[in-house]
C-alpha cells in the first residue's frame, strides 16, 4: 500500500483490463450484506496483551487498563515522546490469517495536538507495518525493526486531535486494508516517531460472502481472494440443469468486500413434477391431481380430462381405465378412447365392382382423427345369383382376399364413409368388415369396433391370358406381347392390364400399365435388370385373374458404332485443348521471367495479384450474413468450459477445451454474451468475430469459430497462456534480454503490417491489447475500435461523426483533434507500445492527466527513453511520434528496421542518453524536476513520487543532492530500496541529476 488514502479508497481503485466497471456491468450488489470473521480484537481482552516493545530497554509504549465509551474495561497502549525523533515500535502477537488473502485492520486511537506542546519533533501521525510469517517465529530481535523486512501499510493521521484542557475527547477510527497476503499469518507493528497518542482498540478481521440460495442454486460460504471470487454452487434439491445446455455448475461472484455481486449465473430449474417455492429458493412437489412435464420455472397444472395422479411430484398424469393417449399426443393432452363401430353398412354391386357406404359411429372417442379401414375376406365360390346380406349368412371358412381386389380411394385411412371395390371374381362370396379407428386404437388393448357385410358377385369374368413373351428389349425398355383369351357369350375384351416389378425385390410395389391390344412397350426400366410381369383381361363382367408370372430382362450397356465415333472425336478435341493450354502457359511464364520486378513504396513485391482487402461487416444489410461468411459455426457439444478467467464488455471470458472431429483437442479462449442482451448488443458482440475471421497471420489472434445457434452466444479464439503483454511484462520485470524484447516488438509490427496491407486501421493498439503465448509470440487482438479504410482515396481516413472514447495516451495528435485515423496513427500507437515493452509495462506519461498529455504533445514533448533502452530503439520511437503523419515510417519499414537490429545485436547495447536538442525535449519535466525546484533530497523524492523512502535516506545520512547523484544499485539496496521498479525509477532520476550537473544550461 502507498498510503492510508489508498487503503481507504481501495474499493474505487482502477481495475485490470477486463474488469473495469465490473459492478456496473453486473448491476448493483444483489444482496448487500457481508459476514466478518474476526482474527483479533483487543476490545475483548481483559488481561495483558503480551505485545513486544522496541527498544526493549526503553519501553515507551505503556500498557494500561482503561474504560471505553460504554464503561467497559479495555487494555490500551499509550506513548508520548514529542521531544524525541527516535522510532519506538510496538508489535502484536502472531495473527493467523486462515483462508483470507485480504485483511482489514480497524484502529481506534486518540492523538494529542502538537501545537500546544511546542516540541520540535512532535508528530500527529504514526506508521502501521506488517510482517508475514508461516509460524509464530518473532523474537525481540527478529525480524529487524526496520521497513525492510517489514512492509509499510499506511501512515495514519488523526482526524480529531486532543487539546490540553479541552473538554472534547473524540477518538479516531481508521480502517486499513492489507492485500495480497500469502503467509500463514502476520504480525502488526506500530511505529511512533514523536507522537503523543493512545491505542484504544485494534480489531483484525476479513470479510466473506455468507451461504446463499438464489436461482434454485445453493452457494457455499466464500472467502474472496481477489477483486472478485468465482464461487461454484450446486442445484438445490429437486432442481436440475435442463437438457440441451452446457453441463456448467452454477456460479456467482463474491466481491472483495464480502458481498455477493450481481445475479448468479445459473441454469438450474425445478425438475419435472416440481415447481418454484419461496420465489427461487427451493422446489416443491406438485400436489396430487397436478403435474408438470418439463423442467423450468413454470408452475404445476391440473391433470387433463380422464386422467389423474395420486402421488405428489408427478411429471405426467396416467390415464384412467379404458382411456389412452396416442404416441403423438403430448403428456398434457386429455386421455381418449377408441371410437364405437360404424353403423348401417350398405352395398351396391355392379358386375365385378362394389360400392360400400356406412354411417359414422355414435361415439368418436373424444378425438377428431377418426378414420376407417376395410377388411376383405373371400369365402369361396357359389352357383347362386348375386345377393347381399349380413355376415351371419355366410357358410364355410373365409380367407383374406388376394391383391386382385382393389379399393378406391384406399383400403385404409379412409376419412369419408364410402369406398369402391373392384376386381371381384364372378360367382364368388365375400365378406367386408368396416372398422372405425382413431389415434388411440393402436395403443388400446381392445380390438377396433367394426361392422361386417357379405356380398356375392355374379356373371362370368374373362379367363386368364396366356402366351406372355418378349418381342424385343433394350437397356431401358421391354416390348411384350401375349395371346388373346377365348371368350364366351359374345363378350369382348375392353382392355388389358399389365403389372410388373423387379424380380430381385419381392416386396417392391407393383407398377401398372394398360393396353387395348395384345402388346405393350414398358419404358423407363433399369438396365440389365430382370422383371416379373403379369397380365389380365377386362370385359363387361370385370377383370379376370392375372396370368402366370413371366420373367424378362433388359439389356446391359454396350457402345454402338455412333457412340464409338463420338467418343473418338471428344478425345481428340480434349487432347488439342490441353496442348494449346500448355503452350499458352509456357509463353506467359517466359514473358513473366523476362519482365522486371516492380516494388511499391512500401517495399513489397507485387506479382500481378491484388492483395485481399478487408470487408467491413457493418456494410452488410444483415450483419449475421457477415458472421456466416467470415466465422465458422461450431457445435456447442464440441466445447467444454473449464474456468472463468475474466470479464469483458459483453460477458465473461473463460478458458476451455475445443475438440473438433478429426482434430486434436486444444485450449481456447471463450468470450460469452451475457443473458438479457438486445439484438444490437448481439450484433456488436459478433462483429469482432466478423472482423477477426478475415485475418490469417501468425501475429494476429486466430479465430476458431463462433456458437450462435445455442445459448450463450460465444466467440472462440486461440488461448494465449501468458495473457496481456502489459501485465506479463510487469510480472517479469527485468527478466528478458534486449533481443527477446525486440523479437516481441518485431512480431507486433509484422501483425500490424498485415492489417495495414489489408487497408485496416486498428485504432486501439496498446500493450494491453497484445496477447502472449507460451512461446513468447505476441499477437494483435481486440478489434473493438477498428474501422475500415477505403482504398480508393489517396488519403484514406476514418472520421468518427460522434466522437466517442479515445485512448488518449496511445493516440496520435490528429486522431485526438480531428478524429482522423489512418495506418499512420497506428504507427504512433506502435511507438507507445515500444515504450511500454522497453519499460516493462510502465504506464505511458505516468500519472499525468489526459489533458496534460494533450498539452505536452502539442508543445513537442516526447517520452524519454526507458532505463537501459538502446538509443536505436528510442530513435525509432521518435520517428513514430513525428507530428506530420506523412513523415512517420510505415510498418513494412519498421519490420525491416527491427530485422536489421536483430541481425546486429551490438546495436542493442544500452548507451547513455544523448543530450536533447531544443526541438526535441526528451526529458520528463514532471518526473525529473530542475534543481531550482528541488532544493533538498526530500523535495526531490516527493517530485519523483518516491517519498516513502524519505526516512531511509535521512537515517543513511543522504541529505545532499550531490551525494545522492553518486549512488548505485548496491547503495540503494543498503538504503532499503529493494523493489526493482523503484530502483530503476530512482537510478533514472539520478542519471538526469548527473547530466544536469554537467550541462545545466543545455537542459534548463
Amino acid at each position: 500500500m502507498e498510503s492510508g488514502q489508498r487503503a481507504e479508497a481501495g474499493r474505487g481503485r482502477a481495475s485490470p483490463r477486463g474488469l473495469p466497471g465490473l459492478l456496473v456491468l453486473l448491476g448493483c450488489c444483489w444482496f448487500c450484506w457481508a459476514e466478518e470473521e474476526v482474527l483479533m480484537n483487543t476490545k475483548l481482552e481483559t488481561s495483558d496483551l503480551r505485545w513486544t516493545n522496541h527498544p526493549a530497554d526503553d519501553q515507551q509504549w505503556e500498557e494500561l487498563s482503561g474504560l471505553d465509551e460504554d464503561a467497559n474495561s479495555v487494555r490500551t497502549f499509550q506513548i508520548c515522546t514529542p521531544s524525541s525523533p527516535a522510532s519506538y515500535w510496538l508489535r502484536t502477537r502472531w495473527i493467523p490469517r486462515r483462508a483470507a488473502t485480504t485483511l482489514y485492520v480497524e484502529i481506534r486511537f486518540t492523538m494529542m495536538e502538537c501545537a500546544a506542546m511546542n516540541q520540535r519533533h512532535c508528530k500527529e501521525t504514526f506508521n502501521l507495518y506488517y510482517y508475514q510469517a508461516d509460524a509464530d517465529e518473532a523474537t525481540p530481535t527478529h525480524p529487524a525493526w526496520m521497513e525492510n523486512p517489514y512492509t509499510k501499510a499506511a501512515a495514519v493521521a488523526a482526524d480529531h486531535l486532543l487539546r490540553r484542557g479541552g473538554a472534547e475527547r473524540r477518538s479516531n477510527l481508521k480502517l486499513l486494508r492489507l492485500e495480497g497476503l500469502k503467509g500463514a499469518g502476520l504480525y502488526l507493528a506500530f511505529q511512533s516517531q514523536g507522537a503523543c497518542m493512545a491505542l484504544l482498540a485494534v480489531r483484525v478481521f476479513f470479510r466473506k460472502c455468507p451461504p446463499l440460495r438464489r436461482a434454485f442454486a445453493a452457494f457455499p460460504e466464500t472467502v474472496p481472494h481477489s477483486l472478485v471470487e468465482q464461487a461454484r454452487g450446486v442445484c438445490v434439491e429437486n432442481a436440475v440443469t435442463p437438457p440441451g445446455e452446457l453441463a456448467q455448475p452454477p456460479s456467482m461472484l463474491c466481491g472483495e468486500d464480502g458481498q455477493w455481486v450481481g445475479p448468479p449465473t445459473s441454469s438450474c430449474a425445478c425438475r419435472p413434477g416440481y415447481e418454484a417455492g419461496d420465489g427461487d429458493l427451493r422446489c416443491r412437489a406438485c400436489p396430487s391431481g397436478n403435474f408438470k412435464v418439463e423442467p423450468g420455472s413454470g408452475g404445476c397444472t391440473s391433470c387433463p380430462d380422464n386422467s389423474n395422479t395420486r402421488i405428489p411430484g408427478s411429471a405426467y398424469c396416467p390415464c384412467l381405465h379404458g382411456y389412452d393417449r396416442a404416441d403423438s399426443d403430448p403428456p398434457h393432452a386429455a386421455c381418449t378412447r377408441p371410437p364405437s363401430a360404424p353403423r348401417h353398412p350398405v352395398s351396391q354391386l355392379n358386375d365385378s365392382s362394389l360400392i360400400l357406404e356406412w354411417t359414422e359411429p355414435l361415439d368418436r372417442g373424444g378425438r377428431g382423427d377418426l378414420s376407417y379401414r376395410v377388411v376383405c375376406s373371400s369365402c369361396g365360390d357359389t352357383g347362386s345369383t348375386g345377393s347381399t346380406g349380413n355376415a351371419e349368412g355366410l357358410v364355410g371358412s373365409c380367407s383374406p382376399c388376394d391383391d386382385s381386389v382393389l379399393f378406391r380411394p384406399s383400403q385404409t385411412g379412409l376419412t369419408r364413409p364410402r369406398v369402391t371395390v373392384w376386381g371381384l371374381r364372378p360367382q364368388a362370396r365375400y365378406m367386408f368388415t368396416i372398422q372405425s379407428v382413431n389415434g388411440v386404437s393402436a395403443v388400446s388393448q381392445s380390438e377396433p369396433a367394426s361392422v361386417s357385410i357379405n356380398v356375392t358377385s355374379s356373371r362370368d369374368a374373362p379367363p386368364p391370358v396366356s402366351g406372355l413373351r418378349r418381342a424385343a428389349a433394350s437397356e431401358s425398355s421391354l416390348s411384350l406381347s401375349w395371346t388373346a383369351p377365348v371368350l364366351q357369350n359374345q363378350q369382348a375384351v375392353l382392355e388389358y392390364q399389365l403389372r410388373f416389378r423387379p424380380l430381385a425385390d419381392r416386396h417392391a410395389p407393383w407398377e401398372y400399365r394398360s393396353s387395348r391390344s395384345c402388346s405393350l412397350v414398358l419404358s423407363g426400366l433399369r438396365r440389365a435388370t430382370q422383371y416379373q410381369v403379369q397380365v389380365r383381361a377386362q370385359t363387361q363382367a370385370g377383370y379376370g385373374s392375372f396370368s402366370g408370372a413371366g420373367s424378362f430382362s433388359t439389356l446391359p450397356d454396350g457402345p454402338t458404332h455412333s457412340q464409338l465415333v463420338l467418343t473418338a472425336v471428344l478425345v481428340t478435341v480434349a487432347t488439342l485443348l490441353l496442348v494449346a493450354a500448355a503452350t499458352a502457359g509456357f509463353i506467359c511464364y517466359r514473358k513473366r521471367r523476362r519482365r522486371p520486378t516492380r516494388t511499391d513504396k512500401a517495399g513489397q513485391y507485387q506479382m500481378g495479384q491484388a492483395m485481399k482487402v478487408y470487408i467491413d461487416p457493418f456494410t452488410y444489410e444483415d450483419p449475421n450474413e457477415a458472421v456466416r461468411e467470415f466465422a465458422k459455426e461450431i457445435d456447442a457439444s464440441f466445447v467444454k468450459i473449464e474456468e472463468v478467467i475474466g470479464a469483458g464488455e459483453f460477458g465473461e471470458v473463460c478458458r476451455g477445451r475445443l475438440r473438433l472431429p478429426g482434430r486434436k483437442e486444444n485450449f481456447v479462449a471463450i468470450k460469452t454474451l451475457k443473458g438479457g442482451y438486445t439484438e444490437q448488443q448481439r450484433r456488436d458482440f459478433l462483429s469482432e468475430a466478423s472482423i477477426m475471421g478475415q485475418f490469417h497471420h501468425p501475429n494476429i489472434i486466430h479465430l476458431e469459430g463462433v456458437i450462435t445457434t445455442s445459448c450463450p452466444v460465444m466467440i472462440l479464439t486461440e488461448f494465449m497462456e501468458n495473457g496481456a503483454l502489459d501485465s506479463f511484462l510487469r510480472v517479469n520485470d527485468g527478466q528478458f534480454t534486449p533481443i527477446q524484447l525486440v523479437g516481441m516488438l518485431r512480431g507486433i509490427a509484422a501483425g500490424m503490417k498485415h492489417l495495414a496491407d489489408m487497408n485496416f486501421v486498428h485504432r486501439d493498439l496498446a500493450a494491453r491489447n497484445i496477447l502472449v503465448n507460451a512461446n513468447l509470440v505476441c499477437k494483435v487482438s481486440d478489434f473493438g475500435l477498428s474501422r475500415f479504410l477505403t482504398e480508393n482515396s489517396s488519403d484514406p481516413t476514418y472520421t468518427s461523426s460522434l466522437g466517442g472514447k479515445i485512448p488518449i495516451r496511445w493516440t496520435a495528435p490528429e486522431a485526438i483533434a480531428y478524429r482522423k485515423f489512418t495506418s499512420a496513427s497506428d504507427v504512433w500507437s506502435y511507438g507507445i507500445v515500444m515504450w511500454e515493452v522497453m519499460s516493462y509495462g510502465e504506464r505511458p506519461y505516468w500519472d499525468m492527466s489526459n489533458q496534460d498529455v494533450i498539452n505536452a504533445i502539442e508543445q513537442d514533448y516526447r517520452l524519454p527513453p526507458p532505463p537501459d533502452c538502446p538509443a536505436s530503439l528510442h530513435g525509432l520511437m521518435l520517428d513514430c511520434w513525428q507530428t506530420e503523419r506523412a513523415n512517420r515510417p510505415r510498418f513494412c519499414h519498421i519490420v525491416s528496421g527491427l530485422d536489421r537490429l536483430i541481425r546486429n545485436p551490438a546495436s542493442l547495447k544500452a548507451t547513455p542518453p544523448e543530450l536533447p536538442s531544443p526541438s526535441q525535449p526528451l526529458l520528463d519535466q514532471r518526473v525529473l524536476p530542475p534543481p531550482s525546484a528541488c532544493g533538498s533530497v526530500s523535495e526531490w523524492l516527493r517530485a519523483i513520487k518516491m517519498e516513502r523512502y524519505q526516512q531511509n535516506f535521512v537515517q543513511a545520512r543522504l541529505t545532499s543532492l550531490d551525494v545522492v547523484s553518486q549512488l548505485n544499485t548496491d547503495d540503494l539496496l543498503r538504503v532499503g530500496v529493494t523493489l526493482a521498479g523503484h530502483q530503476k525509477k530512482i537510478l533514472s532520476s539520478i542519471q538526469t541529476l548527473r547530466i544536469h550537473k554537467a550541462t545545466p544550461t543545455l537542459l534548463y
